[in-house]
């Protein structure tokens, strides 16, 4: 049965409000983007920084490594070496994986879920060769369903987390790692690109085996150390590993509301797009309508003459 004009109009009204809302929530992530965005280029000037610093102190300890690909009896007694930078035996790797808490957000959890069990599913053989911590309970609910342990979590995060938010998982992952709960540690998330853009990555953090002893030599700067170089390194070297994990998250979160913002989006366009049809769908009944009229009317007047 055809619809009727008062139907037609009512669901042209329904989709104008779904409009008006999505059009809402693509301006209010779009100004959350704008605000991540900022927070992540902050971010990237004070970790140059630090690394910067890493590098320069741990010199010595990186160009041994890198030199002889391993630590020799005589390389451990003359130097102490920090357990952040020695690749171990790996008998157990850990995971922090970064999702959203929140839905709207169009394949963003989604595909994170999927890229990291097609991960697992290749690179181990049974659960008991990882531990998984996560942040944001979208990825972490569907691992449990999937009989997957996950160790510990965060949610509820913030729409521009701050370190304080989030230290407590960051801290346990390195703690984790420090006790010797796992020997690597991958952080998993959607690496923001642009608004359109965002790509899986799944990083090693731990140990920090990227850092470069020859990065220093262009350094322009000489340090004075108090204590000694050893003892700072114990501290800076966790905050470095800290900050490195924190810079993934609020990167990840870019990710996220450029997701939701493009979902929004094409939810607004297609809702343009039902209005459009529905107009066009209402006018043609519309028209049928007055036609039927004016034809009963004049078959009225035809049958009156007669």
């Amino acid at each position: 049965m055809a619809e009727s004009l008062i139907d037609i109009r009512k669901r042209i009204s329904s989709t104008k409000k779904t409009s008006q809302i999505t059009s809402a929530m693509q301006m209010v992530s779009a100004s959350k983007l704008i605000r991540a965005e900022q927070k992540v280029r902050g971010y990237q000037l004070y970790a140059a920084k630090i690394r910067e610093i890493v590098t320069h102190i741990a010199s010595t300890q990186l160009s041994l490594i890198e030199e002889h690909g391993h630590l020799s009896a005589s390389d451990q007694v003359l130097v102490d070496f920090h357990d952040m930078l020695i690749e171990r035996p790996v008998r157990k790797t850990g995971y922090l994986i970064i999702s959203s808490d929140k839905g709207l957000a169009g394949g963003y959890n989604s595909s994170i879920l999927k890229a990291t069990k097609d991960m697992l599913a290749i690179d181990h053989a049974s659960n008991d060769e990882f531990v998984v911590l996560s942040v944001g309970g979208a990825v972490a609910d569907d691992l449990r369903k999937s009989g997957i342990e996950v160790a510990f979590e965060i949610r509820d995060l913030n729409d521009q987390p701050s370190f304080t938010e989030v230290s407590d998982i960051v801290v346990k992952a390195i703690q984790l790692y420090r006790d010797g709960a796992f020997d690597e540690l991958y952080v998993c998330y959607k690496h923001h690109v642009n608004a359109l853009i965002s790509e899986y990555r799944a990083e090693k953090m731990l140990p920090l085996t990227d850092l470069d002893s020859h990065e220093a030599v262009g350094y322009e700067v000489d340090y004075l150390f108090e204590p000694n170089k050893e003892e700072i390194l114990e501290i800076l070297l966790p905050q470095y590993a800290e900050s490195l994990i924190y810079g993934a998250i609020i990167d990840a979160k870019s990710s996220e509301h450029a997701s939701r913002m493009t979902a929004m989006k094409s939810a607004t366009d297609n809702a343009n797009n039902m209005i459009n049809d529905m107009t066009i769908q209402y006018n043609r009944v519309r028209q049928t309508a007055i036609t039927q009229e004016i034809t009963e009317i004049v078959g009225g007047a035809s049958a009156l003459e007669d």
